[in-house]
């Protein structure tokens, strides 16, 4: 079923009209449940069906941008694709931050990481999942009891299993892909090329948490979770528990040998992205130092960690900035080398 076309925030009416977006369903039946959270609605949807597994779908013209509905055992997950620019096969995973919205990826902004814009002339399928607010894109032990959430966020099976299986019916190949993120979907990006090496080929992590089982990680996390979305990091992974673990990249790190890697942290301080006019600049830019320089910390601790195993990887520090999105964009640009030698395109 084909329904209307739809408009992203921040996409320009000039590619909007290039590119035409388009909305499409796979399910056979599908329901929703609302799932209330301060800073943004979370949808709760039941179980859908399965995708077709044969035959190739029709996806959009070289370049176009399209939405599709993709089935998964949290319901069907709403992913915002730039297909590639010549029709190829190789793709870019791309994973938000803590705040992830329900309705569309802030990296398919161009007012924020624009994603689309930086690999536009490349012969890359830049794939976008929508959600996933505070969920770390891991797959949790139980649903949130501290906000009503009605299922149990299954993330790594879905970005591992259920989108790739789906992407596959549009000619995505399912084992040259690039995966990269920011924040929590940093260390979420290095966590899902670690343990499935067989489909990652290049992992980045931009002002990613890198050390959570150091001291005072997991109640700083926990804060940031109520903080967005009243979630509860004890329904994730239970404490110091090895699914715990198994999320750390500090812990993780003799897996990610051999394994081209981008890493940057930007250094705290207030930069060209970040404004001092009113009080809510300055209160958001307050919170954006703290983030970040925490963030720094983790991620030369991970620089450490991998110095200790011989385990190579491009670290970039060298910006100076806060946990905001224009850093974020600019961090693309400089990881968007490597990730296209990875995947053969370079």
């Amino acid at each position: 079923m084909r329904f209307g076309r739809s408009a992203v925030p921040g996409v320009s009416s000039r590619r909007r009209a290039q590119s035409g977006w388009r909305t499409r369903l796979v399910a056979a039946t599908v329901t929703a449940a609302a799932l209330a959270v301060p800073t943004a609605s979370l949808a709760a949807p039941s179980i859908a069906s399965a995708a077709p597994a044969f035959g190739i779908a029709h996806r959009g013209a070289p370049g176009s941008f399209e939405e599709l509905m993709v089935p998964s055992s949290m319901g069907p997950i709403k992913v915002q694709v730039q297909w590639a620019r010549n029709g190829g096969s190789s793709a870019v995973y791309m994973l938000d931050g803590m705040r992830a919205q329900d309705d569309h990826s802030a990296w398919a902004n161009s007012n924020e990481g624009d994603a689309p814009g930086i690999f536009a002339n490349d012969d890359v399928n830049v794939v976008m999942p929508v959600g996933g607010q505070s969920s770390f894109y891991a797959d949790w032990a139980s649903p949130s009891n501290t906000n009503g959430q009605k299922f149990t966020y299954k993330w790594e099976t879905f970005l591992t299993k259920e989108l790739p299986n789906f992407l596959a019916d549009y000619g995505v190949s399912r084992n040259n892909v690039a995966i990269a993120g920011l924040s929590m979907g940093g260390s979420a990006a290095l966590m899902m090329a670690a343990y499935h090496r067989d489909m990652f080929k290049q992992a980045t992590s931009m002002s990613g948490y890198l050390n959570l089982s150091a001291p005072g990680m997991r109640e700083a996390i926990r804060v940031a979770m109520l903080d967005a979305g009243r979630y509860n990091v004890d329904s994730m992974a239970a404490p110091w528990s090895p699914a715990w673990l198994r999320m750390d990249p500090f812990v993780f790190a003799p897996q990610l040998k051999n394994l081209p890697m981008f890493i940057s942290a930007g250094n705290g301080l207030p930069g060209r992205y970040d404004g001092v006019g009113s009080f809510g600049d300055a209160f958001n830019t307050g919170n954006a130092i703290a983030l970040e320089a925490l963030s720094m910390v983790n991620t030369r601790a991970f620089q450490a960690r991998l110095g200790q195993i011989s385990v190579p990887a491009q670290f970039d520090f060298t910006a100076q900035g806060t946990h905001k999105w224009g850093y974020w964009h600019d961090e693309l640009i400089k990881a968007r080398p490597q990730m296209l030698s990875a995947l053969g395109l370079a």
